[in-house]
């Protein structure tokens, strides 16, 4: 192959890449991603031919590099225009925060070129490759997992497969298709690649058709009877003034006024975005006291967004938190302290060592590292307000992990309330990309999620992963809306009871491959 046709597919990748999540159009969003996302793991392939191992890795990571970076252009607005650092670092930061991927991508490029010189690149192995890589990327160095594939399919029927599989099945069924049509329609080209002739496409092909009808056949519906009136309130608080003392009382005054427009409307649970109080309830007692009589008055549970402080004897100064209250008049307030941080923006690590180089660009009032809390649980929500339930309530960057999320859900959690402050990534692709994860949550633990973000994209989501209502974004506004409530004794989906064992099934049978491989290369007289 030509360098010319080589550079032609990794550009080709990196289009198809970047379409194939939500982007921003008009005053929503185009979504093409049920269709291009079979494009992703093609165009990957087709840029690898023939290249041996060294640099089939180098080439994979430098086109996982700039398709992620193309997928994640929003970090320029979060580094640049809110973290104020200079242009030129704006731009490379989403190349610099791509290149976690890209190493992702060249792993699955190496193993390529590996099997496809032993002629073993199963179509079938490459799916469970990309699948376990999509997996690795949710815990290797604490993760990033933003432009997994499988959420381009979150509007597609491959959803169903989510309460059994997570999105890594997505992912896996995803490249399985690809690279079966591929050989199905195009044999010849598909064995010089070495994945297999029109026999092995058609049987994926067959075996993923079957497998799809049953998962939609027999798609779990944990929902019960019970309801609860929820709302989600969107404050839209521009985030250059959120931390501003001068926005503070203005602040309270939105969510005040949203808050009672809710309960209007017969809203027992108002839920408000992450840090949506700027300030610390649990060191202000006259803020506390506020917020606990906006509940009395209204009649309503609150569920807010704020800093949580916990004082350590012995220690200097208190160690701060990203927090959600549950506040309800006569009941003694409940915190939950989110537990998987941003890594640069919530805290810094190795901050002995980068510390002189690197501030953390987001740690709004605090101005120093947050403490993660110890774990997700699910909260009770005490009457009379609301219907006495247990809720899970992950914190923004926290929806990004499946088995965290699912981890609220094991837990008890009969719904899901999710907030978030979106304010971060300006009119970019990020809110809708980020509602899509919110949606794969959702689907895989079958609960039930309402979404409130500072800024949009607020939302209420069913258990199979469908947006039921949505906002605008950067608009003041609200949705109160019915939300069903998992049954308390059943109705777990297969996911939520027994984790990942999909994918860690998809390493397993990789790695045994790969020494089977190994193995009859050492063994070839050849």
């Amino acid at each position: 192959m030509s360098r010319r046709a080589r550079l032609g597919w990794v550009l080709l990748h990196v289009g198809v890449t970047f379409l194939a999540f939500p982007q921003p159009w008009g005053e929503g969003s185009i979504d093409l991603g049920p269709v291009l996302a079979y494009g992703v793991p093609l165009t990957a392939l087709l840029a690898l031919r023939g290249l041996p191992v060294g640099r089939a890795a180098l080439l994979g990571f430098v086109q996982g590099n700039l398709a992620l970076a193309a997928v994640i252009h929003w970090f320029f607005v979060v580094t640049h225009y809110y973290g104020h650092a200079p242009l030129v670092l704006g731009v490379l930061a989403p190349l610099a925060g791509a290149a976690y991927g890209g190493l992702f991508q060249a792993a699955w490029a190496a193993v390529y070129a590996f099997l496809a010189r032993r002629g073993a690149a199963s179509i079938w192995i490459l799916a469970a490759w990309w699948a376990a890589l999509d997996h690795g990327r949710t815990f290797f160095l604490g993760g990033f997992p933003w432009g997994t594939l499988g959420y381009a399919q979150h509007g597609s029927p491959l959803l169903a497969l989510a309460p059994w599989t997570g999105v890594f099945g997505l992912s896996f069924v995803t490249v399985l298709i690809s690279l079966a049509a591929f050989a199905w329609l195009a044999p010849t080209r598909a064995q010089t690649f070495g994945v297999g002739g029109r026999r092995a496409g058609a049987l994926a092909l067959v075996v993923v058709l079957a497998v799809g009808l049953v998962a939609r056949v027999v798609w779990p519906d944990p929902a019960d009877d019970e309801e609860v009136q929820v709302a989600v309130l969107q404050g839209n608080i521009e985030q250059g003034v959120k931390w501003s003392p001068d926005w503070a009382e203005r602040t309270l005054a939105i969510y005040t006024g949203l808050t009672r427009q809710a309960a209007e409307r017969g809203a027992a649970l108002v839920v408000w975005p992450e840090t949506a109080v700027p300030g610390a309830p649990d060191a202000d007692p006259e803020l506390m006291e506020r917020l606990v009589a906006l509940a009395e008055e209204t009649g309503v549970t609150l569920v807010i967004g704020a800093v949580g402080i916990d004082w350590v004897p012995g220690e200097e100064q208190p160690r701060i938190f990203d927090s959600a209250f549950i506040l309800t008049d006569g009941v003694a307030p409940v915190r939950y302290d989110k537990t998987h941080l941003v890594p640069f923006g919530e805290y810094l690590p190795l901050r002995s060592l980068l510390g002189r180089f690197i501030r953390a660009l987001a740690t709004g009032s605090a101005g120093r590292d947050l403490t993660a809390g110890p774990g997700p649980q699910a909260l009770a929500v005490p009457g009379p307000g609301a219907v006495s339930t247990a809720v899970g309530i992950p914190i923004c960057y926290e929806l990004l992990f499946p088995d965290l999320v699912r981890r609220f859900a094991a837990g008890g959690a009969r719904v899901l309330l999710a907030i978030t402050n979106d304010a971060w990534y300006g009119r970019t692709g990020a809110p809708y990309q980020f509602l899509e994860i919110t949606a794969l949550r959702a689907a895989e633990t079958g609960l039930w999620v309402a979404r409130a973000a500072n800024t949009g994209v607020s939302a209420m989501i069913d258990g199979r992963g469908r947006v039921r209502d949505r906002t605008a974004i950067f608009e003041t506004d609200l949705l109160v809306g019915a939300i069903p409530l998992r049954h308390p004794d059943r109705g777990m989906t297969f996911y939520v009871r027994y984790g990942n064992v999909f994918v860690w099934t998809c390493w397993a049978i990789v790695f045994g491959w790969l020494l089977r491989a190994r193995r009859l290369s050492f063994e070839d007289p050849r």
